[in-house]
């Protein structure tokens, strides 16, 4: 970890997804402004350091999973880099409702393409 990462404080990891909102054991951190766009000069103008490094989500796997499946990471910086701008996305806030109604050891089956 570097000097700059080491002074901004993460977020507090909830007991549940932020998203369905539901409670499993393991979490992961979704960065809201990807870190790959950190270093563009458009970003660093419209976003503080500080948003760039504490903009987290807490999020199951599924979630996490379905959001970077759906969107590229220049499109979540750029429109959706944040819960409220996420949950307008029609597919993602379809995916979450529809799995904010599972238990929390459920899966999904991960989508293949057909051969």
């Amino acid at each position: 970890m570097n000097e700059v990462t080491s002074s901004y404080a993460v977020p507090p990891r909830p007991e549940c997804c932020e998203l369905c909102g539901r409670a499993v054991e393991a979490l992961t951190k979704h960065h809201l402004i990807p870190r790959t766009v950190h270093r563009k000069k458009r970003f660093r103008k419209r976003y503080s350091k500080e948003q760039m490094h504490t903009a987290i989500l807490w999020l199951c796997r599924p979630c996490h999973r379905h959001i970077h499946v759906v969107l590229s990471e220049q499109a979540m910086a750029e429109q959706y880099a944040s819960r409220a701008a996420l949950m307008t996305h029609p597919d993602i806030a379809e995916f979450v409702t529809w799995l904010s109604a599972k238990p929390p050891g459920f899966q999904p089956s991960s989508r293949r393409p057909r051969r």
